[in-house]
């Protein structure tokens, strides 16, 4: 399941202790009244338009591997089966993509990113994460919104496994900020001390994204 051993339940315990006596993955509200529901500039749509490169890779679960390394006490190496006996969560959430439409009330299941990160251990220094796709794709954002309590690794999109054009078998879903962060095909997740651009970040985009302060672009 990893390069090094699996980490003892004694030691993950703690690790969250430490985490939640910290406040170190405190992101602000999950929740928001129907009336901040939709971000300024979007619109709802119910169908979930495809968005990508230009390309789809085609990924089988026997080839597929997720690797988390950088400032982690525990470098993982999963393949679809160690990912698979992760406990499994389920999520429901809405996602608001920069191109200014957004869908309510998705329901994801797969790994929360927080049990995921208690598998690996952010060393202390660890502030910030770099996603890179199947594709080339890459995008970075903080630590602390990457483990938000309604971030998820998914694999499961309303009941049914996560199609390719929409990033299966596997995606991150972080709903608090825009899409492009959440990256489709997931292949290696590197924890790091500063923040370093992704594709996007690096073509103009936000380095942060957040819809309600509309942080589309760089001088947003």
């Amino acid at each position: 399941m990893s390069d090094d051993n699996t980490p003892a339940d004694s030691k993950l315990t703690s690790s969250k202790r430490r985490w939640a006596a910290e406040g170190k993955f405190l992101t602000g509200r999950i929740a928001r009244p129907e009336t901040e529901r939709l971000p300024p500039g979007q619109h709802l749509v119910k169908n979930w338009p495809v968005l990508d490169l230009g390309q789809q890779p085609v990924i089988s679960t026997e080839t597929w591997r997720l690797e988390v390394r950088g400032l982690v006490e525990t470098p993982l190496t999963l393949t679809w089966a160690n990912f698979q006996a992760i406990e499994q969560s389920t999520k429901v959430s809405d996602i608001h993509c920069v191109t200014t439409w957004s869908r309510y009330d998705n329901k994801w299941k797969g790994v929360s990113t927080r049990d995921l990160l208690d598998l690996a251990m952010p060393k202390q220094e660890a502030a910030y994460v770099m996603l890179t796709s199947y594709d080339g794709y890459t995008t970075n954002l903080p630590l602390a919104d990457f483990a938000a309590e309604d971030a998820i690794l998914v694999t499961s999109w309303e009941g049914l496994p996560l199609t390719p054009d929409h990033g299966g078998p596997m995606r991150l879903v972080v709903p608090h900020l825009y899409f492009w962060k959440s990256a489709k095909w997931l292949r290696r997740i590197e924890l790091m001390p500063e923040d370093e651009a992704g594709f996007w970040e690096k073509n103009g985009y936000h380095m942060y994204g957040d819809p309600w302060r509309e942080q589309r672009y760089s001088d947003d």
